[in-house]
């Protein structure tokens, strides 16, 4: 019972990293119709920013997110402005200029990593990085349970965003349609760059809780970049919750291979991969469309 138990615990813990990871992808895509291949870059500069503040000015990780959340978004905005702005509009599906273009930023900001920081592996560590406290028997590492906290609060300041401001109701108009959402009004350029520079800065922050967790470098993001698709892809991005239980799922899948098969970890990517291509396959709608279908009465189906 108590393996059980942990590896619920750690699945939710894990998983409210990774959907922090993958609420910036969901946003920008829902509005813009782009995949963000940068978004693994910004992660990493995420990353790189809360060491900078952590080693010079001797700032905790998570009272840095004060500075590093505003300052993406500001990055985010800027950028948009400037290039992401200026690319064709493709309709409902991602332009392949859009995609050269992003991954082209990506690699720029990578080697810019490489340039002002170098090749070797950086790590963050606090007085609480090798302390875990108890819960119902189940020991769990304090930075994994303030990434969960503040992961948790992310997700409610979102959906509180989403649901109660004018910007995140005109966000959530064009996710849902856009060309209605512009007929209506919406100013596209506006809720455009908010869009990105939001999800700039969830990328940034989903750098900085990792940064407590793992050591990093420029490569940094990669991986997880794609973990953030299968996340997207399996739990839908028609709402911060269904990106949450997406990352839940593949968080909870993770554990469960690591726990109960002799699978070694090395290869939870690959767990990833396999579950993407099965979602494609056979949900391409994610796992919110299947709850709606099984809980939809028979007739009418």
């Amino acid at each position: 019972m108590s393996k059980i138990l942990g590896v619920l615990a750690d699945s939710l813990l894990a998983g409210g990293l990774y959907a922090t990871m993958a609420y910036g992808l969901a946003v920008i895509y829902g509005v813009m119709r782009i995949i963000n291949l940068a978004h693994a870059g910004f992660l990493m500069l995420g990353a790189y920013a809360t060491l900078f503040l952590f080693t010079r000015f001797h700032i905790d990780p998570f009272v840095s997110l004060a500075v590093v959340l505003p300052a993406f978004f500001l990055i985010g905005v800027a950028l948009y402005l400037a290039v992401v702005r200026r690319l064709p509009r493709s309709g409902a599906t991602p332009s392949m200029e859009s995609l050269l273009l992003l991954f082209g930023l990506w690699l720029v900001l990578q080697n810019l990593a490489y340039a002002i920081w170098g090749g070797d592996t950086q790590s963050i560590l606090t007085g609480y990085t090798m302390k875990s406290i108890s819960f119902g028997g189940v020991r769990v590492g304090v930075p994994l349970v303030l990434v969960f906290a503040a992961s948790a609060m992310s997700l409610l300041v979102l959906t509180l965003f989403l649901k109660r401001t004018y910007v995140g109701k005109a966000i959530r108009a064009v996710t849902a349609n856009r060309d209605a959402a512009l007929i209506s009004g919406v100013n596209a350029d506006r809720i455009s760059a908010t869009a990105f520079g939001l999800g700039t800065a969830f990328a940034a922050m989903a750098g900085t809780l990792m940064s407590t967790l793992y050591a990093f470098t420029p490569d940094f993001g990669r991986s997880f970049l794609l973990k953030a698709f299968c996340i997207i892809v399996l739990g839908g991005m028609e709402s911060a919750a269904g990106v949450a239980l997406g990352a839940f799922v593949l968080a909870l899948l993770e554990n469960v291979m690591g726990a109960y098969t002799p699978i070694p970890t090395t290869f939870q990517d690959a767990i990833s991969f396999s579950l993407l291509v099965i979602v494609l396959v056979l949900l391409p709608q994610g796992l919110p469309r299947l709850f709606t279908r099984i809980s939809r009465p028979a007739h009418t189906r």
